[in-house]
Parts: C-alpha cells; structure tokens; sequence
C-alpha cells in the first residue's frame, strides 16, 4: 500500500474516532483502542491513526482557536462534527506532520469532506483550511 493510501486510511480512522467521541460521548481512549483493535485495518494506517487522533487531543485547544479565527462567523461547537473533526485533523498535519505537504493535507481534507460532509463541506473545509495556511505562511 502506497504512503499516500496509508495516510488516507488512517486520516478516515482518525474521523471516525473523533467523530464518535464528539458526538456519542465516549472516551476518546477507549474508540481509539476498539479502532486499533481492528486487524483488518494495516498496520501502519492504524499506526498513523493514532497520531493523528492523540495528536489532536493533545493539541486540541490550540487548533481549536486557530479554526475559529479562521472561520470568526461558526462557532467550533456549531460546526457540524464531520466538518469540525475533519478541520482538527488537518490543521494537526499542517503543524505537526512536516513530511506531509500543506497542499496534500488541505486536499485530502477537502475529499473527506465531500466524502462524508454535507453540500457545502467541501468549499468551507477548504476555504478555512487556505486561511489557515495563509495565517501559518505570514507567521513564520
């Protein structure tokens, strides 16, 4: 399986775990481990996931903050929870994955967006993403 294939598995695992974490309420540790569990998901996507999903609660705050600067008019708890979970996951890559291009991660969000969004998921994922970017770029 290529890296790429790998990382797109994993970024939908990582969807799914926040996803139901957010919404059903239950501990993060334990969809994690239930997910991770699954020998039918490889290895390393599984391995990616977990970075990905302990990344994000790790820094969680931080991103937080950065998607409502970007999208002042949402509030984080209003967005629907694909959209906001989609968001956490993406911005983590573009702080912390530095081996992930800034365009591989806003894309591949924006197709998991379309994917698993609503009608319009696509364009916001995508618009508040690019600010993100913007706001990164001018920073450093």
């Amino acid at each position: 399986m290529t890296v790429s294939r790998t990382r797109r598995q994993a970024r939908i695992l990582a969807m799914q775990i926040l996803y139901e974490s957010d919404v059903a309420g239950h501990p993060v540790e334990e969809v994690l481990a239930r997910y991770l569990d699954d020998q039918s998901t490889p290895q390393p996507a599984r391995r990616y996931a977990e970075r990905l999903v302990l990344g994000v609660l790790e820094d969680r705050g931080r991103i937080d903050a950065m998607i409502a600067e970007a999208a002042p008019a949402f509030p984080i708890e209003q967005l629907p929870p694909v959209d906001r979970n989609i968001l956490r996951i993406a911005v983590y890559e573009l702080l912390h994955e530095s081996d992930v291009p800034l365009k591989a991660a806003i894309n591949e969000a924006v197709e998991l967006a379309k994917l698993y969004g609503g009608e319009s998921s696509s364009r916001f994922v995508n618009g508040v993403l690019g600010t993100i970017a913007a706001n990164l770029a001018s920073s450093s």
